[in-house]
């Protein structure tokens, strides 16, 4: 067989794509993975994205599928397909850093369950990719805190890619691997998911489970797809979602894509408000978050204009992580190895998280359980919220995360503005899907549902890209 030409048309294509090429014997697995290899290596640091290449360990998995193929056994439709982790996520016998330095030797003897499932499932696991360092624990002030330095943006590299699964942004986007597993906790899928173009899902609290990986939160954190696609993402959560009695927050549910039975539009009712797309946004993105709202509407759906419950979203769930987070690496405050982060407010904001009187952690606490309920009244009223995924492009990496803006006059109207820690807070899954550029830079609008609707969500955010080609767009990779 003559050797295969790996294009971009590869590198950027769906899973379903590349799946159908290996079933067609256009290439090998082995192959396949072979170039991905070499590509995540010789460009994954051009965006700090790769915290480790597993080429070995996949090569090895590679020629298992292979023999599989040769017989017809067929796993799932990941099976072949190379894909990233960050690096929270344990993989059995090699450094799992965390993106911090006081953990740069750490190995475990086992790994995360989604990174079993997705081995079961025949999906190639060829590096770990970069992250926050503790996934933002403590507080960052600049994107440069992480082991691997700042995550850069593969539409600009003096960009961020955002925080904290900024590697699986990167790698994604740069067409380094055909999709990645992120984290979040408040805003570490969607936002990278944003600021580098591709389509992230936050999964419901409790669907996918957390065993073998990084805790910052135990109420809070939940593990999801980075994909190019929503279809691509209902595929990967169709394997690493599902029971586990290990996992004390394991909602005890399991995923199934079933597109055949999505609800008609006309059935669907979704919930936005207009100033979230024309006063709240930066100016620069207006005319493409407004094109993204009459898109939306031209699917057929019903709209209602709606506004979030008024609570303090930020500060609740800045005040549970912090607690949490505190607990969770108490020994590394009290040890002192803490001050070798590389954020030096983060490792204080670590320490100050010791002194949050348990009171005033009952008391978010307590409060969440009303974001909770007002939540489930609004979706009495409507099916899904849509609103941008972030007002703005992404920052330079040069500058602060501390720095907002204050606005010069206050808003009419809230809007759905805080619907990043309103969603954690209330354990409901989101999907971000690519809408535009401003400037050159990617935006993306999110939808929001009810807990447990994700292929509900999938079903919208495929029909929307079914009209749109923002989620085929590629960034100007160079080598």
């Amino acid at each position: 067989m003559a050797k295969f030409n790996f294009t971009d048309d590869i590198f950027f294509g769906t899973i379903s794509e590349i799946s159908a090429a290996l079933r067609k014997k256009e290439f090998s697995t082995v192959e396949l993975t072979r170039a991905f290899c070499d590509r995540l290596e010789k460009l994954g640091p051009r965006y700090n994205a790769l915290a480790l290449s597993l080429r070995e360990t996949a090569l090895r998995k590679a020629k298992e599928v292979d023999r599989d193929f040769k017989v017809d056994r067929v796993r799932s439709p990941l099976q072949g397909i190379p894909y990233g982790a960050k690096d929270l996520l344990a993989v059995k016998g090699k450094v799992t850093a965390w993106g911090a330095k006081p953990y740069a030797g750490q190995v475990f003897d086992e790994d995360a369950q989604v990174i079993e499932l997705l081995d079961k499932a025949g999906a190639i696991l060829i590096g770990k990719l970069s992250m926050v360092e503790l996934a933002g624990g403590g507080g960052y002030r600049f994107p440069a805190a992480s082991l691997t330095g700042p995550g850069l943006n593969p539409w600009d590299r003096t960009r961020w890619s955002g925080g904290s699964s900024s590697g699986p942004g990167s790698a994604t986007a740069a067409g380094l691997v055909t999709f990645s597993i992120g984290s979040e906790t408040s805003g570490s899928i969607l936002s990278p998911s944003a600021y580098c173009g591709i389509t992230g899902l936050r999964p419901t609290y409790g669907l996918v489970s957390r065993r073998g990986a990084m805790a910052l939160s135990w109420t809070l954190d939940k593990i999801g797809p980075m994909c190019r696609s929503a279809e691509d993402c209902a595929l990967v959560l169709s394997v690493i979602a599902g029971v586990d009695y290990e996992d004390p927050g394991s909602a005890g549910k399991s995923f199934h894509y079933a597109p055949q039975y999505a609800r008609k539009p006309d059935e669907i009712t979704i919930g936005y408000a207009p100033i979230d797309f024309d006063e709240s946004t930066d100016p620069s993105t207006r005319a493409g978050f407004q094109e993204a709202l009459k898109l939306v509407k031209s699917l057929g759906m019903n709209t209602k204009e709606v506004e979030i419950p008024d609570f303090p979203y930020t500060a609740l769930v800045g005040t549970i992580i912090a607690a949490e987070a505190a607990s969770i690496f108490e020994d590394l405050i009290r040890s002192g190895k803490v001050d070798e982060l590389a954020d030096h407010r983060q490792a204080q904001g670590l320490k100050a998280g010791l002194d949050i009187p348990a009171t005033e952690y009952l008391r978010a606490m307590r409060v969440r359980a009303l974001v909770q309920q007002a939540f489930r009244d609004l979706f009495l009223n409507v099916d899904f919220l849509l609103a941008p995924t972030r007002l703005t492009t992404a920052s330079k990496v040069t500058d602060r995360l501390d720095g907002g803006v204050i606005p010069a006059t206050p808003p009419k109207s809230r809007g759905l503005s805080g619907l990043i820690p309103a969603g954690n807070l209330a354990g409901v899954p989101a999907i971000s899907l690519p809408c535009g550029f401003a400037a050159g830079l990617p935006i993306a609008i999110s939808l929001v549902g009810r807990p447990f609707y994700e292929n509900q969500l999938i079903a919208i955010g495929k029909a929307f890209q079914s009209h749109t080609d923002w989620h085929r767009r590629r960034p100007p990779v160079t080598e």
